[in-house]
Parts: structure tokens; C-alpha cells; sequence
């Protein structure tokens, strides 16, 4: 009988966040397969965990994955791991699921921590609908490409980020979708962690008003759904209904465009438009 792959979610941050059965499948596997020996070693340690690892990261998933293939058709059941988080989820691993299934062997979930829930469940931002698109490509050019595709998308989005590359890639958030409703979730769970819900603009304006960004960074962003379903008619009552109120025409266009999600210039176009 071959043995099972485990795919085993781990702590973002706080070490008590490691479920009972995850303590018990790390505790009974033959082998840990890690990011990183050091780090998936400290947690291990930290619940006296004795089980040997072995490292498999994205530069060696598809030499290693053979070994790990070899250990589970001998009988021994291996956990899967990431350094944080539910392994597979812009982690390496989805190779090795692949091919362990393709051979008949059992691969079994292990639940628990994931960035893009956690982010998600306290964003404020609607999930009953959401893409999840990874880390944005380093480059402003496929950026801002592959942003302009996800313009239009009605669903809440969801980024990863490096700190690195936050203040860049926000400027092309803000210059391709414009000013809409935005949730920064970083260092989740962890000593530092910060969770602020603000607008694209005003992240952008803190952020590089900031002298350095720490840890890494989820980024949910609402989507165009509600911006692209409203009719003219409604945005130009509520651009009366302000202007009533006795804000200015600048103030009032400004409004709309931050509760929609849209471009000040569109908002006021349409309303042209719409005269």
C-alpha cells in the first residue's frame, strides 16, 4: 500500500493557531515536506515535534518531487507545508498533488490558516464572489496589463504583495481601477499586524509617506461590480441630492466616484453625458 500525501495548513503567525489534527499528522507522517527547513524546523520544535523534513521549494519542486514520490510509494505518508498558510496557494506543491494523484496515491487536506480567507473575512468587502490573483507580476508593464484585464471584474479581488513592490504596484491600482474601496491585511496574526480599510488613493498617499513597509501584504480591492451596474439616472439623483445638501459640484462628483469605485473624470463624463 502506498502511503498518503498530506497537505497540511500551517500558522500565518501566532503558533497556536496549528489545529489539533495538523499537531497529529505532523507527529505521524515519515517526512516533512517544507519551504524551508529552518523555518518549518522552529515550528516543530516549538511543539516538539520530532518528524525529519526535507526542503521543497519552487527551484527544486521538480527535482525533489521525485524523492517525495519514491517515500510515498514505499508505505510512508509525507505532510505537505508551506512556511505559512495552506501550501498550493501561489506556493509550490501543486506538481507533486498532481503527479501523486496521477499515481494512485491518496492526497488528503489538512485545513486551516489561509492569507486570502483571513484577509478576506475581515476586509468588509463582499465575498460571496472573489478572484484571487496571486502576486502582480514585477514589471509595470505586465501590471498594468494584466490589470487592465481584471478592470471590469465584478467580484472582490485579491492580491499578494511584497513589501518591496507595494508602493509600484499601488500606483498602477490607482492609475488602472481608479479610486475604489481597498483593505490592507499586513503581518496577519503576527506581533505587527495591521489591518486598515481605506481607498486605493489613501493607501497609496500612506504608504509612500511611510519610510519602509514590513512583512508581507495581502491587498483586497473591490470590484467593479456595483460601479458598472449603476445607471446614469441614479448617479445623476444622487449628484442632485448632494448639490441640495449644499455640497459643491467638485465635492459631490468626488463622493460618488469614491462610493462606486470609478474616476472622478468618469463619473463627471457620465453626468455630461447624461445632460
Amino acid at each position: 500500500m502506498p502511503g498518503r500525501l498530506f497537505v497540511v495548513a500551517t500558522p500565518l503567525g501566532n503558533l497556536q493557531d496549528l489545529s489539533p489534527r495538523a499537531l497529529e499528522t505532523l507527529s505521524k507522517c515519515a517526512l516533512v515536506a517544507c519551504e524551508d527547513t529552518r523555518h518549518t524546523g522552529a515550528l516543530l520544535r516549538a511543539h516538539d515535534i520530532r518528524t525529519p523534513t526535507t526542503s521543497f521549494f519552487e527551484h527544486n519542486e521538480r527535482h525533489k518531487a521525485g524523492r517525495v514520490l519514491e517515500a510515498l510509494e514505499r508505505g510512508d505518508d509525507v505532510a505537505l507545508v508551506s512556511d505559512a498558510g495552506t501550501p498550493c496557494i501561489s506556493d509550490p506543491g501543486y506538481r507533486l498533488v498532481r503527479d501523486a494523484r496521477a499515481r494512485g496515491i491518496a492526497v488528503l487536506p489538512v485545513p486551516g490558516p489561509s492569507a486570502v480567507i483571513t484577509a478576506l473575512s475581515v476586509s468588509g468587502l463582499p465575498t460571496d464572489r472573489f478572484l484571487f490573483a496571486g502576486f502582480l507580476p514585477r514589471k509595470t508593464h505586465a501590471r498594468r496589463k494584466l490589470l487592465e484585464e481584471l478592470k471590469s471584474e465584478r467580484a472582490t479581488l485579491v492580491f499578494y504583495e511584497s513589501p518591496l513592490r507595494l508602493l509600484a504596484a499601488l500606483d498602477d491600482l490607482v492609475a488602472v481601477l481608479g479610486e475604489r474601496e481597498a483593505f490592507l491585511c499586513r503581518e496577519a496574526t503576527k506581533l505587527h499586524e495591521e489591518y486598515s480599510k481605506t481607498t486605493l488613493r489613501e493607501l497609496r498617499e500612506r504608504i509612500g509617506a511611510s519610510e519602509r513597509v514590513r512583512g508581507e501584504v495581502v491587498l483586497v480591492v473591490a470590484g467593479a461590480s456595483e460601479a458598472g451596474a449603476v445607471p446614469d439616472l441614479e448617479i445623476e439623483a444622487e449628484f442632485a441630492r448632494l448639490q441640495g445638501e449644499g455640497r459643491s459640484r467638485r465635492d459631490a462628483v468626488k463622493q460618488i466616484a469614491k462610493r462606486l469605485g470609478l474616476p472622478a473624470r468618469d463619473v463627471y463624463s457620465r453626468l455630461l453625458a447624461a445632460r
